[in-house]
């Protein structure tokens, strides 16, 4: 008999070759495969009349094939097949596009279902490529993602097989949650999610797999939180943050100091910090940093703060010596550029302890940097960084004290999620003096002003940006590339000007270059892609300009428009569009009105879904096979209560009812260690 780990090759109708085919979706058992959801529902049984159909709306006609199937011949590549179906209130003209399997299996005289979207007119409706089944069906028919030969009946008849197998699929769910929640059984769940007899056993269906799936994950990083608990023998004297404060130049805001004695609650716990900062684009996460780095020092254990690029880590370096230098506290940078004598030196004195803070990149995570006594681990801008590169960090000490810092706004449901392992702590305050950034939105017809306006900014001193969604043209794309804009305006508009270009298929090396000439005041104009929107603080940046802006995300934008208004100098963003589509104007008139970062990317959130605004896995979130984070925030929550319920009752899930949901567990960090 089968089960739920059976590998899925054995299963009936299977094989070697559909199994290689299954296993590149992510289908390896035949759990799996019960575990493949619709997209979608084609619902046979809601027959409507072709006279009463709405147009360009999908609906299911059944009607009778009153014309010979015509064959016409477009093109080499394309084949028409059309004839004439009608019901006892009108007729409709159809349309199948290279699909001459079906039409010969159409006969004139026969009754069909056809369903799809009417257009024509109402002398003439026509159905262009409708899905098409014997008149006698009346059912609900599930819709697979499909690729190639895997097409979403393939998957069907798969799925029937497997339900039809007799497997035993075990709950994972106790049943004292089901009970509470009013949520059906796993068995019932599966067969009605995939072959349901009625709207309401899918809505039931769904509603459970729904809650199961955020439940899971919630547990898993619940659970794993406290796993990572543990013990430390790096604990700090909190009072040494009054003695900090007293070196600064300025005051910290209330937000800087409120995240600064959370993470030193935690750090004088006697158990490891696991904790994110996150901090909108200005706010201060550095002062945070350097404060705990100053309270690590004074407590006789080292620091490390790790920034995914050169440029940054020198910025980095140059605010926490400033800070330090006073006290006493030896500060050092490590980078790949250095010379391997500089190198050595740091390395050195790491390992014996004269140095208190290490500021580096990558250089940081090689086998033989040591450290004497390693106590804190601060990574920024963290998502640049794997999951297993902060991991080789921390491992340089003995169960040290984590910070992860991001100036990327996650709404507050999303992060939860997203560092589910993690303690989330939120600087909602900006320093004084930060400027306002006045913010612009144009058509391309507007160009020759906008260049002007640069010009205006550049011929005082100050430097700028031009942001472009492409590295080079694209035929299919209609937008502006980096590349192409360069050399146009080099020799155009700016050629009195130092204009340099910077975009991410440049190699490393020349990426830090162009970076720090830019820093240093040598390129005035700089022309690049969203390489830009982490890693550069140049005060004396004021102007820019962001072309077809409505390619970008809000929060993408807002990252991007950060970049700028970092100095004393008042400054603007320009975002040029000529989209005239609604939701582009809705999008693009929120991040002209809005500064808080955590509102856009709300709103971002809700008008582009948890796929578009994280990006491709850029967080390790897992794909949530069923559950949107968005619309099902209230399940989330829901979910979450019930995981902290019961990890209360079984911390260590030990109990044999929560065994099956342990094993769940023990397969999302597989798939989270994966991404």
């Amino acid at each position: 008999m089968l089960t739920a780990s059976t590998d899925i090759q054995y299963l009936k109708g299977v094989g070697e070759k559909r199994a290689e085919l299954l296993r590149k979706k992510g289908i390896d058992t035949v759990g799996a495969l019960l575990r493949f959801y619709p997209r979608a529902y084609l619902d046979w049984r809601n027959v409507t009349p072709i006279a009463e159909c709405p147009f360009d709306e999908n609906v299911c006609v059944r009607a009778k094939i009153v014309t010979p199937v015509k064959k016409n011949y477009i093109r080499k590549d394309m084949t028409l097949f059309k004839f004439n179906a009608e019901d006892e209130s009108g007729l409709m003209e159809v349309t199948l596009f290279n699909q001459k399997f079906l039409a010969d299996k159409l006969h004139e005289g026969s009754t069909y279902l056809f369903y799809g979207k009417l257009g024509g007119s109402f002398v003439m409706r026509q159905m262009p490529s409708p899905e098409i089944k014997e008149g006698g069906f009346n059912g609900i028919e599930p819709i697979y993602v499909s690729s190639g030969k895997l097409t979403s009946k393939a998957i069907e008849n798969l799925m029937i097989n497997a339900l039809q197998s007799g497997i035993t699929l075990p709950d994972i769910l106790p049943d004292s949650i089901r009970e509470r929640n009013k949520l059906c059984g796993f068995d019932f769940a599966v067969k009605n999610i995939h072959f349901p007899l009625a709207p309401e056993n899918l809505e039931r269906a769904k509603k459970r797999l729904v809650f199961e799936e955020l439940f899971v994950l919630q547990t898993g990083l619940s659970f794993l939180k406290k796993r990572k608990r543990g013990l430390t023998g790096y604990t700090v004297n909190p009072a040494i943050f009054e003695e900090f404060k007293k070196t600064l130049p300025f005051s910290l805001t209330g937000a800087q100091e409120r995240v600064v004695n959370e993470c030193l609650a935690d750090m004088s716990s006697g158990r490891p910090m696991n904790r994110l900062v996150q901090g909108d684009v200005g706010s201060g996460k550095t002062a945070v940093a350097a404060a705990l780095c100053f309270v690590s020092a004074g407590s006789g254990f080292q620091a490390a703060l790790m920034a995914p690029t050169e440029i940054l880590a020198e910025q980095h370096f140059k605010t926490l010596s400033s800070i330090t230098e006073k006290s006493g506290i030896k500060c050092a940078l490590l980078t790949g550029s250095m010379t391997k004598k500089q190198k050595n030196e740091v390395k050195a004195a790491l390992k014996s302890g004269d140095i208190d803070v290490a500021v580096g990149t990558h250089a940081l995570l090689t086998d033989d940097v040591e450290f004497n006594s390693l106590g804190l681990v601060i990574t920024d801008e963290q998502h640049r960084f794997g999951v297993e590169q902060r991991g080789r960090l921390s491992l340089k000490g003995q169960n040290p004290h984590t910070l992860v810092m991001s100036a990327t706004p996650i709404p507050r449901t999303l992060g939860l999620i997203i560092y589910g392992d993690l303690d989330i702590s939120i600087i909602d305050e900006y320093p004084k003096g930060r400027q306002q950034i006045d913010t612009y939105c144009v058509t391309s017809a507007y160009h020759s002003r906008v260049y002007k306006y640069i010009r205006k900014f550049l011929d005082e001193g100050r430097q700028g940006y031009i942001v472009c969604p492409l590295v080079e043209e694209n035929e299919v794309l209609s937008a502006v590339s980096a590349n192409e804009y360069y050399e146009s305006l080099k020799n155009g508009e700016f050629s009195d000007y130092s204009v340099g270009l910077l975009h991410g298929k440049m190699k490393p090396k020349e990426k830090e270059a162009v970076m720090r000439s830019f820093a240093d005041g040598e390129i005035q104009l700089l022309i690049a892609t969203t390489v830009i929107e982490v890693g550069i603080d140049v005060p004396n940046a004021v102007i820019m300009v962001i072309e077809n802006a409505e390619r970008f995300g809000l929060s993408q934008l807002h990252q991007l428009r950060g970049r700028i208004g970092r100095g004393q100098y008042k400054s603007a963003c320009i975002l040029i569009s000529d989209s005239t589509a609604y939701d582009t104007k809705k999008r693009l008139k929120v991040i002209k009105e809005c500064r808080d970062g955590f509102k856009i990317a709300d709103e971002d959130l809700k008008l582009r879904g948890p796929g578009d605004f994280l990006g491709s896995r850029q967080h390790g979130l897992p794909d949530m096979k069923i559950a949107d984070i968005f619309a099902d925030r209230e399940t989330l929550h829901l979910a979450g209560r019930e995981a902290e319920r019961l990890l209360k009752q079984d911390p260590s899930l030990s109990e044999p009812e929560n065994a099956a949901l342990k094993a769940e567990i023990t397969e999302l960090y597989k798939r989270l260690n994966q991404n």
